[in-house]
């Protein structure tokens, strides 16, 4: 078989729950000409079994797997399995919409002095039901690489398509920066092309309790001033003003998640979603004055 246009990359770890729904979404995908390289990282539930059996029916189904490494490691091999001109992140619990490597793949043959283009995305629940769409975006290689040194989202790691060989010379994935290893390329890619991100939505975006930024924030913060002294360092520039004080939004507690995916909901004007997270939210916290208001305004659509 000839090299395809694109390799897409996904590290697969105990992902039975939603591994099918990802999978499927990237065979559905309008443009044909791709490979799906799976990193399966030592899971220990039937994850690598379900990939077995696409690969039995879809040649473009590629597995690579051992013995569990981390997010970098899986990564790292996936890109070195690949074969493509451009490498397509995927995760194994977020679905692509039918044209997403179409469009991606259009803009990055149009613009080449473009390293990296990403896209917009839905924040949906647990369950697959929509919240609302990612309000942190920039679209201009300017505005992405500004927001990345402000400590903002504006690219998410698993809607972007690089092309490969910028990714080679860069040595891929760094095990140093593990769990915030996108932000540090996307700085480094920022220094070698431009990034764009697009304004179609082309990725369901899950939010569950067993994603990274939920699992390892405690991480993420205790590497971030090292990648952020690195950057300044490389580029002599400053390091970010908004270091000390920064207010950031996690999770604490059940409620506190019901109430925020509730809120995005209703900003989403995904109303019975918003109000199935009201009810939530009292149930578990009926003393509190913020459940409260967000089954007002549910109830009240707005």
């Amino acid at each position: 078989m000839g090299s395809p246009l694109i390799s897409c990359v996904m590290p697969v770890y105990n992902a039975r729950r939603y591994l099918r729904l990802a999978v499927e979404s990237v065979l559905a995908q309008t443009c044909k000409d791709f490979e799906l390289v799976v990193v399966d990282d030592g899971s220990k539930d039937d994850s690598l079994e379900i990939l077995k059996e696409y690969a039995a029916r879809d040649p473009r189904v590629r597995i690579v797997s051992r013995p569990n490494t981390g997010i970098v490691g899986a990564l790292n091999d996936g890109l070195a399995a690949s074969r493509g001109e451009f490498v397509a992140r995927m995760d194994s619990d977020d679905i692509s919409t039918p044209d997403r490597f179409e469009k991606q793949v259009r803009f990055l043959q149009s613009h080449p002095d473009h390293v990296l283009v990403g896209s917009q995305v839905m924040l949906i629940d647990p369950d697959g039901a929509d919240l609302c769409p990612k309000q942190d975006t920039e679209y201009t290689h300017e505005a992405i690489d500004q927001a990345h040194l402000k400590r903002r989202w504006p690219l998410v790691h698993p809607t972007v398509m690089v092309r490969r060989e910028g990714m080679m010379a860069l040595g891929g994935y760094r095990a140093k920066y593990q769990y915030l290893e996108d932000l540090d390329l996307f700085l480094r890619l920022a220094e070698i092309g431009k990034l764009a991100s697009l304004p179609d939505v082309l990725l369901r975006y899950r939010m569950h309790t067993g994603s990274i930024c939920h699992t390892r924030e405690k991480d993420q913060e205790r590497i971030r001033p090292e990648l952020e002294a690195e950057v300044s360092r490389r580029r002599a520039i400053p390091g970010p003003q908004s270091s000390n004080g920064i207010v950031h939004r996690t999770m604490h507690g059940v409620g506190e998640r019901y109430r925020l995916w509730g809120w995005w909901a209703l900003q989403g004007r995904n109303i019975a979603t918003a109000r199935r997270y009201a009810f939530r939210a009292v149930r578990h916290a009926p003393l509190g004055s913020e459940s409260w208001r967000l089954l007002f305004c549910s109830l009240r659509g707005r």
